[in-house]
C-alpha cells in the first residue's frame, strides 16, 4: 500500500501529512475524516475547542513572566496552571505566543504539580512526585523526562484585550476517559 500512495506522488511530505499522528490521537481517529477535508491550523484547533465553555482565566496585565498562576477549567474541580515563559512555546498566546496554560496532573499516575513544581528557569513543569515525570512547557506539555507516555492536556488559549480566555483542552484529564466540557 506504501508503494501505491508513493506511485501516485503522495509521500510523507505531501497532502497526507496535513494531519499529523499528533492530531490524530489527540482528535481521535472518527475526527480525521473531518480534519482531512476541513484542514489544520486554527480550523483545526476550532475542532478542538468547539464543545468546550470559554472562560476568562486572568488578566495580561497581571501576569508576570516566570511565575505560575491557577485556576479551574472547564470545571471548578479541575485545576490548570498559567504561565508566562520567558521563550516561545507551542501553542502560546500573546505578542511573545508565550503565554500557556496547562493541566497540573501528571498524566502517568495522577501525581499533583502545582506552582511549587513550574520551573521558570527550564521553562518546565516537575517533578512529579510520584515518578518524577518532568514535561516541556515550549513543546505542548511533551514528557522530558520520567515515566509518563504523555504529554500534560494543554488548555487551549485566546487573548480578548487584556482578558486570557480558556476556550478549550488538547489531551485528555487523568482519571477520565471523556473531558467534562463545563457546558
Amino acid at each position: 500500500m506504501t508503494q501505491a500512495i508513493k506511485a501516485e506522488g503522495v509521500g510523507r511530505n505531501h497532502a497526507c501529512s496535513s494531519v499529523t499522528r499528533r492530531n490524530f490521537l489527540i482528535l481521535g481517529g472518527a475526527s480525521v475524516s473531518v480534519l482531512a477535508s476541513f484542514g489544520t491550523g486554527s480550523e483545526a484547533q476550532e475542532l478542538v475547542s468547539s464543545s468546550y465553555t470559554r472562560k476568562v482565566i486572568g488578566k495580561l496585565s497581571a501576569l508576570t513572566p516566570g511565575t505560575a498562576v491557577s485556576f479551574n477549567y472547564p470545571t471548578d474541580d479541575i485545576e490548570n496552571l498559567l504561565v508566562m515563559l520567558n521563550e516561545e512555546a507551542g501553542g502560546g498566546v500573546g505578542d511573545g505566543r508565550n503565554i500557556v496554560a496547562f493541566n497540573t496532573i501528571c498524566p502517568h499516575m495522577g501525581g499533583y504539580m502545582g506552582e511549587a513544581e513550574f520551573r521558570a528557569e527550564h521553562s518546565v513543569l516537575g517533578p512529579c512526585p510520584l515518578h518524577l515525570s518532568t514535561f516541556d512547557l515550549t513543546k505542548h506539555g511533551m514528557i522530558v523526562s520520567g515515566h509518563a507516555v504523555e504529554s500534560l492536556p494543554q488548555i487551549v488559549l485566546e487573548i480578548d484585550g487584556d482578558d486570557i480566555v480558556a476556550t478549550g483542552v488538547m489531551g485528555l484529564f487523568f482519571g477520565y476517559s471523556q473531558n467534562p466540557s463545563g457546558a
